[in-house]
């Protein structure tokens, strides 16, 4: 596996990661664990950001035109897929945690 196909892989793993700990979070809504759920939400921010550290990385070596240029292949779009998905879920979760909170009266 080359360098850039390992950064890849990475950020496919950071966006799994995120996304699990966002749907942890909402399965703590039915419990009324609104502060663990936000923690976790943090946790799964925390973790984006490491995929959207991998992709900034690869979208400068795109832009950049060396020898480094990543291959846009059936694995970036797999791996774009999976990171705008964990970021969607993320969001979502997010705001459904807020609409339960304020529905308690929290």
């Amino acid at each position: 596996m080359t360098e850039i196909e390992q950064k890849i892989v990475g950020m496919i793993s950071s966006a799994g990661d995120s996304k699990a700990k966002a749907f942890e979070a909402l399965k703590m809504v039915r419990e009324s664990r609104y502060e663990d759920a936000k923690k976790l939400l943090a946790e799964a921010r925390e973790i984006d950001l490491a995929a959207h550290k991998i992709q900034t990385e690869l979208i400068t070596a795109e832009m950049s035109g060396g020898e480094d240029k990543p291959e846009i292949g059936l694995l970036m779009v797999h791996a774009q897929d999976h990171y705008m998905t964990s970021q969607l879920a993320r969001d979502l979760i997010e705001e459904l945690i807020n609409i339960f909170e304020e529905k308690e009266g929290k």
